[in-house]
């Protein structure tokens, strides 16, 4: 069943809400898909206009922003160290913008979103 993004059908008194049309096929969302560590995967998804998005399925490097040094670094990832998102997702090693990850140089905190923009992108935590 597809997930539908439009208005709700129930108030927020309570009562029911009755639209004036039927749900619109650009109304329907797609399922979410997580960024798990692993070898590196992506997919290919079509956005309204013919444009694309790659979605990262598994993700094994992460280009680090070292801000004293003021360089990028293509390091590894070796595992979720926090994620505000969800707690759960630190068990399933799940990244998402915001997370903070343990890398070879330390841990970084994610800025890109992987679902969206198909490349991790983190910046480093100072100590």
């Amino acid at each position: 069943m597809a997930l539908w993004q439009g208005r709700s059908f129930t108030k927020k008194s309570g009562g029911k809400f009755h639209p004036a049309r039927k749900k619109r096929k650009y109304e329907i969302g797609r399922e979410q898909l997580h960024t798990v560590i692993g070898e590196q995967r992506t997919k290919k998804v079509r956005t309204t206009g013919g444009g694309q998005k790659i979605r990262i399925l598994y993700a094994q490097y992460a280009n680090v922003y070292d801000p004293k040094k003021k360089k990028c670094v293509k390091t590894t990832i070796k595992s979720v160290v926090e994620n505000p998102a969800n707690p759960h997702y630190v068990r399933r090693n799940i990244i998402t913008k915001g997370a903070t990850i343990e890398t070879e140089l330390g841990k970084a905190r994610v800025t890109s979103r992987p679902g969206q923009h198909g490349v991790i992108n983190a910046v480093l935590i100072s100590k």
